[in-house]
């Protein structure tokens, strides 16, 4: 089988990131003192030893807004040096008038293939991080997702099942950006009712073509490596968008709180064990290799 790419995974700097610093504030992935230090490359090189990962993609780790560039040209350098990112997710913020002035900025690294905003929205504070829950239907963000299509640049969506509405409409009016669906929808409610509506959201966003969905941070609401519930999960989405329209992802250092990474890649194995070969090569390599143009 070809090698892993890991499609979501971060490396920082804990002075580079208000959420580390100061109190310990509640988040969505439970306490997390053991990550509020340094999460250097050699370190994520580390942690994805003997786990057959060849590839990764970096994504944006929320520095201060106004310090988009800084970050990419961080992990820039951090590529040069190391040879790890092989690409870069980096910020922009979508809701301004235009944010071409942005995006000129981060085009002028070679790595970058796309932005994440991240536009979830829930009722629990917990897990709440955009300032609404409509952001998806903003003229603004419309037409700034819509310019990343110049920029040859993907755009990460990040939203909740009662959001995949308006997150549909949205990939329907730029239909020429590629939208990566964090985290196969942040799939939180786990009563059927929950499931429920998660899955007609899901399947909403399977109907734009132009929408893939990474199966990444799947223990981000049960805070453990579970085979059977990444399994449940995988089930569904790859029923919704086929092995061609589904990447894996790693979201480490987060999941570090709760598991190892070559565990993680395990638990991922035995799920995917079933399908045929060339399904298991699209979810673990194929399909980011193309949707993120990560040389071969």
């Amino acid at each position: 089988m070809n090698g892993i790419v890991d499609a979501h995974h971060h490396v920082w700097r804990q002075a580079d990131l208000p959420w580390l610093l100061g109190p310990m504030q509640p988040r969505i992935f439970g306490p997390y003192e053991s990550i509020r230090r340094d999460y250097s490359i050699r370190e994520y090189l580390d942690d994805i030893a003997g786990a057959g990962v060849t590839r990764s993609v970096y994504i944006q780790t929320n520095w201060a807004n106004d310090r988009f560039e800084d970050e990419a040209a961080w992990v820039q350098a951090t590529a040069e040096k190391h040879g790890w990112p092989h690409a870069i997710i980096a910020y922009t913020d979508l809701g301004v008038d235009d944010a071409r002035p942005q995006l000129d900025r981060l085009a002028r690294y070679p790595l970058v293939r796309g932005v994440r905003m991240q536009l979830h929205w829930h009722e629990n504070p917990l897990y709440r991080f955009a300032p609404r829950a409509d952001l998806c239907a903003d003229p603004a963000i419309h037409r700034n997702v819509a310019r990343l299509a110049d920029y040859g640049f993907s755009f990460e969506l990040q939203v909740f099942a009662p959001q995949m509405t308006e997150a549909a409409e949205l990939a329907a009016a730029c239909a020429e950006v590629t939208f990566i669906l964090q985290h196969a929808g942040m799939l939180e409610d786990l009563s059927p009712q929950g499931r429920d509506v998660w899955r007609t959201g899901m399947a909403r966003l399977a109907a734009r073509p132009n929408v893939v969905s990474k199966l990444s941070g799947l223990g981000t609401f049960i805070h453990r490596n579970e085979a059977g519930h990444i399994r449940a999960i995988l089930t569904d989405v790859l029923a919704l968008f086929g092995a061609e329209r589904c990447l894996f992802g790693s979201n480490f250092p987060i999941e570090k709180l709760w598991t190892g990474y070559r565990e993680l890649v395990g638990a991922y194995r035995a799920a995917l064990a079933p399908l045929h070969i060339e399904q298991q090569q699209a979810i673990l390599s194929g399909t980011a290799n193309r949707i993120y143009r990560l040389s071969s």
